[in-house]
């Protein structure tokens, strides 16, 4: 069996310790800032869980809990990465993150440089599994002109004017909201701002709106420069929630005031369990002489794992960094330096035993 740190025990971290538990692959130490909720974790899922019984906040604690573990996955606030990864350089163990924090990113792969183990950012649904999907589809053709990737986190029934509710982290989605966003306009790398770009999408038959926010393409823009005319990535929300959000960071200018934000967020939007995941890859291209479009979209909703329920952004969030940890331990993935995820198997994700999460 694999011994993998979790560090955090929220939402994530928790649905990522019940579908490793599962797997039968893994034993698992659980550890958190507040050590009563790592404890309350590895008491509910049981078999091979073990609650680490310090408080992961300074950089000895943090090394004391790597003692043993093959690899840790940090489920922590996206600010607590840096600090988690530079443990796991020292403990000489492997690092896996959910960020969609570009600085973050950058961070990490400055500490990648030299390094003896692998850190693998980014590998959630957006970024993570998203560009796996990205490159399914360009696998497709023999030369890609267009790549759109779309991503949404919705509530199945929005009962306010922002037809929005809480599904995940506010703090990560009013972050998203505010950072310039990598694409490729003409080949190049280009910075384009947040919530631009509106469009109209229909999945499955609804349709949605969607425009530009941050992190959500991870490293696809650099892995593709010079070789695809256009790449972007867009959050999917329902007809209406840009232009309020456009509203309250511009008009009412929460964009200086952000954390006044997500603290208004929080007491006035109701979270919700009932949600799902869209996740959507168009692509433009040549296939010999004929000019043809390819289309992959995936709905992933909430489920039972164990007897307990999983709402559709924890099971999609959990299952794709399970998916690259399982890869990344079997030896199917570099074993050092920065690892991203485009450089990963689509069909060998697939097959890990997160895979089934993500089928349709």
């Amino acid at each position: 069996m694999k011994h993998v740190l979790v560090v955090g025990s929220g939402r994530v971290g928790r649905t990522l310790t019940h579908m490793l538990a599962v797997s039968e692959h893994y034993r698992i130490r659980v550890a958190d800032a507040v050590p009563d909720a790592a404890a309350q974790v590895a008491t509910e899922v049981g078999l091979a869980v073990e609650a680490f019984g310090g408080s992961v906040t300074d950089r000895e604690t943090l090394l004391e809990a790597m003692q043993g573990v093959e690899a840790v996955v940090s489920a922590a606030p996206f600010a607590a990465n840096p600090q988690i990864a530079e443990c796991a350089k020292t403990a000489g163990i492997h690092y896996l993150d959910l960020t969609e924090d570009v600085e973050v990113t950058r961070r990490v792969r400055e500490l990648a440089e030299g390094a003896a183990v692998a850190f693998v950012p980014q590998c959630g649904v957006a970024p993570g599994f998203i560009s796996l999907a990205g490159v399914h589809v360009i696998d497709q053709f023999d030369s890609v002109s267009t790549l759109t990737l779309r991503v949404g986190a919705l509530p199945d029934q929005p009962n306010n004017r922002l037809k929005y509710n809480l599904t995940w982290s506010t703090e990560g989605l009013v972050n998203e909201y505010l950072h310039p966003c990598e694409s490729l306009r003409l080949g190049e790398l280009t910075m384009v701002q947040p919530l631009e770009g509106k469009e109209e999408v229909v999945i499955d038959g609804v349709t949605y709106e969607a425009f530009t926010t941050s992190g959500g393409v991870g490293t696809l823009c650099h892995s593709y420069e010079g070789q695809i005319q256009r790449l972007d990535y867009k959050t999917i929300r329902y007809p209406g929630h840009l232009e309020l959000i456009r509203f309250l960071l511009h008009d009412l200018r929460f964009r200086e005031h952000p954390d006044e934000l997500v603290e208004i967020f929080h007491r006035s939007i109701p979270a919700t369990r009932d949600d799902f995941v869209i996740v959507s890859v168009r692509g433009l291209g040549k296939i010999g002489e004929r000019y043809e479009e390819k289309t992959f979209w995936r709905k992933i909703e909430g489920q039972y794992i164990a007897g307990a329920f999983f709402t559709g952004i924890e099971i999609s969030t959990a299952a794709g960094v399970a998916g690259v940890l399982h890869l990344l331990l079997e030896g199917d993935v570099p074993q050092r330096g920065f690892v991203k995820i485009e450089d990963l198997s689509y069909d060998a994700f697939m097959a890990t035993p997160f895979g089934s999460y993500y089928a349709r």
